[in-house]
């Protein structure tokens, strides 16, 4: 089989590359508006882009409407995120925060999820998380530039909080089996990282 994607439907384009590229790690991303209403949202078109500076890449799309989610209306007007990573046991609080919901109304208060402030930055992050990120926006990307249907968060780590109890070796490693993180598949498929295997590299 052989998909030409320069004459495939975007919609088609999506369901392809959603099925195909994953597992996709999952960015729960909290952000505050320059209001201070909040919200939090799953993103799997995510990854780390660099290390030096420490930099993580998050995709948000517009809306089918045209409109802007309000993550992307929270980072452009305040600077500010927190990317946290999604275990097993966070799953179905991750996946209810994706409601859509009107802008404004806070998915923390609405799926009842608890939350932390930020150290680093003014953004309450989910409480519980074995991993979370204080970031600072780096640059903003419209994608293409010709015709966005998307934006391009280049989002700079300031701070992380990784809980003591996924870590080993005093401190120095985390156990991947402790972490149980989530991972994207198509549709409404996710998987787990509990399965793994090592090969030393040559």
């Amino acid at each position: 089989m052989q998909l030409d994607f320069t004459r495939i439907a975007p919609a088609e384009a999506y369901r392809w590359l959603a099925s195909t590229v994953t597992p996709r790690p999952i960015a729960w991303v909290s952000s505050r508006a320059a209001d201070g209403s909040c919200n939090l949202a799953p993103f799997s078109f995510f990854q780390v882009i660099s290390d030096e500076p420490p930099t993580l890449l998050v995709n948000v799309s517009t809306r089918d409407d045209g409109s802007l989610k309000d993550t992307l209306r929270n980072v452009r007007e305040t600077g500010e995120l927190v990317i946290q990573l999604v275990s097993a046991e966070q799953a179905a609080a991750m996946n209810a925060s994706a409601a859509v919901l009107p802008h404004g109304v806070s998915e923390f208060a609405h799926c009842n999820i608890p939350s932390l402030p930020g150290v680093r930055v003014n953004v309450p992050r989910v409480a519980g998380v074995a991993v979370a990120f204080e970031c600072q926006v780096a640059e903003i990307q419209p994608y293409p530039r010709e015709t966005p249907n998307c934006h391009l968060v280049f989002a700079r780590i300031l701070l992380a909080h990784i809980a003591d109890e996924v870590l080993v070796d005093g401190g120095r490693h985390v156990d991947p089996a402790r972490l149980d993180l989530i991972g994207r598949l198509g549709g409404s498929n996710y998987c787990t990282t509990r399965d793994r295997f090592a090969m030393v590299r040559p």
